[in-house]
């Protein structure tokens, strides 16, 4: 436990899957998007399998599909990762059907709108399964008090990969004279092509150091669909006995609805409604990671200081500010302004959220995928609500400012269940350990 070239290689797992995060959900991608089906001819509605849709709300509509069937499956793959022990078997399959969507992306243009769609669905689908088993090791490689740090430490290596990967992409998009490229798709094409090759290169140092898991005595069922849903049955059942981390999940359910919406739609709400442009939409982005990186640290330190459960609540009051904020920006100043605020507060409650779940499963659990399963499909599960909410405001509205705001109303629900855990403990007898 605690070892420093375990815990190394454990981050470098967020350096090489951040960097789709970055460039696919958070910039060229989203840019490159909005740009490519926004035409005189339709304005902003485009086709897809003979359905209409406003562009920016179809690609909520297939993140949230995305999320959705993670949900649903990752119950099944977790039970046959403890129970075979084999989860990293399964965290470099999600990364290799990630990685090679975003390949598969450098193939996309508006006449391919609905190949685009599918592989940035499978995209997101590699990506949300990779994270969960790369979570999952967390207990097993970090003692109680340094999760905390090496939590952030994730983060931070994360933040940093993704910058690197986005300054490399930045100079093809904005430079794409000094490689001869005369088609203005190409360079964010190849920038999709990129992200592939770094995502699963990179990976190789993880899954050269993790260690497999470990077999479950218990034995793997044969009936895998039933088992799958057991384990997270079994692990509902414990969570009931624990009554922080219930309350935990109460309010993570709703401020995840906020965090995790607001940084998948974040780029094409400035596109859409500024009008910024690739260009400035990546520096944007680029300051929020930079940003985000003092943030994670930052979190960490201050829940030396304070209850981990103070800073979370601390940090939901800032979201919802930035929600009404978001509603009423007018121009580009503060548009950075509020993107400076958004990286602050992004990275630190990621990781304290990741940490402060794993210091709520007792010491003696050995299912620790199960734990972080639910964990996952509770984060899934808000996202899902988040993105459709997102999406189906902005269409019956035709105006993407009310769909911000509305993300305020997931933050105060998230706000209200913190500070009811922070009156529990306040009310009881709580040991050091728990006081978190």
């Amino acid at each position: 436990m605690s070892d420093k070239a375990t815990i190394r290689a454990w981050a470098m797992f967020d350096w090489s899957n951040s960097a789709y995060n970055l460039v696919i959900t958070s910039t060229i991608f989203p840019a490159y998007y909005t740009a490519i089906t926004t035409t005189d001819a339709t304005g902003d509605r485009v086709s897809f399998f003979g359905f209409r849709f406003i562009n920016t709300a179809l690609a909520n509509y297939s993140l949230a599909f995305a999320y959705l069937v993670m949900a649903l499956v990752l119950p099944i793959l977790s039970a046959i990762a403890d129970n075979r022990g084999n989860k990293k078997s399964f965290m470099k399959g999600f990364t290799y059907m990630g990685g090679l969507a975003c390949i598969g992306l450098y193939f996309f243009k508006l006449e391919t709108l609905a190949f685009g769609i599918i592989c940035s669905t499978l995209a997101a689908m590699g990506y949300i399964g990779g994270v969960l088993f790369n979570n999952s090791y967390l207990p097993e490689i970090a003692t109680v008090d340094e999760q905390d740090r090496v939590s952030a430490q994730g983060f931070a290596y994360g933040y940093v990969g993704s910058v690197i990967l986005q300054l490399i992409c930045f100079v093809f998009v904005l430079k794409p004279e000094w490689f001869g490229i005369s088609d203005p798709t190409l360079a964010p094409r190849l920038s999709f092509l990129l992200v592939g090759l770094w995502w699963i290169g990179f990976s190789q140092i993880p899954f050269r150091k993790l260690p497999p898991g470990k077999a479950n005595k218990k034995g793997t069922s044969t009936h895998v669909l039933k088992n799958g849903f057991l384990e997270l049955t079994i692990v509902w059942r414990k969570i009931q006995q624990l009554s922080r981390l219930k309350r935990f999940l109460a309010a993570y359910f709703f401020y995840a609805m906020g965090v995790q919406t607001t940084m998948l739609v974040a780029a094409a709400f400035g596109e859409k409604i500024l009008h910024l442009g690739t260009d400035k939409l990546i520096i944007t982005i680029l300051l929020i990671q930079l940003v985000a990186i003092l943030g994670a640290y930052l979190m960490s330190a201050l829940a030396t200081r304070l209850e981990n459960i103070q800073v979370l609540a601390g940090v939901v009051l800032v979201w919802i500010a930035v929600c009404v904020s978001a509603y009423a920006i007018r121009t580009e100043g503060q548009f950075y302004a509020l993107a400076a605020v958004v990286g602050l507060i992004m990275g630190g409650i990621q990781s304290l959220s990741r940490s402060t779940y794993a210091k709520f499963i007792p010491e003696k659990e050995t299912d620790t995928t199960s734990f972080f399963s639910f964990y996952d499909v509770t984060e899934k599960l808000a996202i899902v609500i988040g993105l459709f909410s997102f999406a189906f405001i902005e269409e019956r509205t035709e105006n993407i400012r009310y769909s911000a705001l509305c993300l305020a109303l997931f933050f105060v629900f998230g706000l209200f269940f913190l500070c009811r855990l922070l009156w529990k403990n306040n009310q009881g007898k709580d040991t050091l350990k728990n006081r978190i």
